[in-house]
């Protein structure tokens, strides 16, 4: 019986010993896949700073841009650095899609080309939103309370477009820019769209912040490289958003190196709308919200022949405005949409477009497929919160319409 005994408690060892040791063997397998992905990634890692610190080490590289072809391999280019330069094309290089306005990348030693860059067009598709007329579906009907300015737009933009013969007939010269100006949210930008479109022409939208770059130079060259695009697109309108950005009343004294930049940018602005035909056409829409401190060389009259106020819509614009968006959504039946428009006294199209998004938004929360009354009371609430003292005057327009 003793020998039984221990008979068992060595193999209860023995076992024990055994998975003791197989824990550890799995432990340490743990242990070597672990320090082989730290390998693995450390290795990785020491191969890409290897790959900067011979990047570091190449030769240097600066761009220039094609002026225009002296040879069949010969062309005249332009650096910022050395200026104007005759070079040399190899035969290894693509010189098919090389012509004139196009970039290239030189070596920094011999001047030879290293490679070709984009298009200009390319080069400008992250500044720029262009448009064409086919693809541009606003049209003036999604505009509520602007019909005079609607008919401000056609008589400059549209007009001249489509029938450039009235003008020539009377001899008067077609007009080149407009400036929309007004608060934010007045629907400048949908009044650029429509008339785009309605005059069958490309919409090329720039934002004016992204003119202003660090580079000396770089924005100018921007600004020429838009107006190209225009006139390669045409009929085309370059729509100008925020212009206040780079078209502010200049500083004579005082001003730093970003404030010249700016400067410079809007000087070539002014160069490139006294330099092409409106005849062209080719039409600038400017938008801002703060006309007081445009420029006055900016706004003269042969740059930008009219200036429009987009206002806050009336009581009349924004019941129109409800009844655009109620279009495409559904609401219950009975609703004031009169009562509505007056409640929102200063309220701009863009803040009756969030008040029906925002209804929408409480219809879902509560598993509903149409909109209701108190949907609308709680999105006009959350907007105007601010500006209303009393939130019960709107409670109890609903209540008093509901008895």
């Amino acid at each position: 019986m003793t020998i039984i005994t221990n008979l068992f408690e060595v193999e209860f060892f023995f076992i024990n010993r055994f998975l003791r040791t197989k824990k550890i063997i799995c432990n340490l397998k743990y242990g070597i896949k672990t320090i082989n992905n730290r390998e693995f990634l450390l290795n990785r890692y020491i191969n890409l700073l290897q790959g900067e610190f011979f990047s570091l080490q190449k030769e240097g590289l600066y761009i220039a841009d094609i002026i225009k072809r002296i040879k069949k391999n010969i062309f005249l280019v332009k650096t910022n650095t050395d200026g104007k330069l005759v070079i040399n094309f190899s035969n290894d290089t693509k010189k098919i899609i090389c012509s004139e306005n196009s970039r290239i990348v030189l070596r920094n030693h011999n001047h030879s080309v290293y490679r070709i860059l984009d298009s200009i067009k390319n080069s400008l598709s992250y500044l720029i939103h262009v448009e064409k007329n086919k693809t541009v579906t606003s049209t003036y009907k999604e505009i509520g309370g602007l019909d005079f300015q609607i008919e401000q737009l056609k008589e400059v933009i549209e007009l001249p477009i489509k029938f450039p013969e009235m003008f020539e007939i009377l001899g008067v010269c077609q007009p080149k820019g407009v400036l929309m100006y007004g608060p934010p949210g007045t629907g400048k930008t949908l009044l650029a769209r429509a008339v785009a479109y309605h005059a069958n022409c490309t919409f090329i939208k720039v934002s004016s912040s992204e003119l202003v770059q660090k580079y000396i130079g770089e924005g100018g060259k921007m600004i020429r490289n838009i107006f190209k695009m225009a006139k390669d697109y045409s009929p085309s309108i370059v729509f100008i958003d925020e212009v206040d950005s780079i078209g502010s009343s200049r500083i004579s004294n005082d001003s730093t190196g970003g404030d010249l930049e700016v400067q410079r940018t809007m000087l070539e602005l002014l160069n490139q709308l006294d330099g092409f035909e409106s005849e062209k056409k080719i039409k600038i829409l400017m938008a801002t919200n703060r006309i007081d401190v445009l420029d006055s060389a900016l706004i003269r009259p042969g740059r930008i022949d009219r200036k429009i106020k987009i206002p806050s819509p009336n009581t009349e614009g924004r019941l129109i405005i409800f009844k655009i968006h109620f279009k495409n959504i559904k609401i219950q039946s009975g609703i004031d949409i009169w009562k509505l428009s007056k409640i929102l006294q200063g309220s701009t199209g863009a803040d009756i477009k969030s008040i029906c998004t925002e209804a929408g938004i409480f219809a879902i929360r509560n598993n509903r497929n149409i909109i209701i009354q108190e949907d609308l009371t709680k999105a006009i609430l959350k907007l105007k919160k601010k500006n209303f003292t009393q939130e019960s005057i709107v409670r109890n327009f609903f209540k008093k319409k509901k008895t």
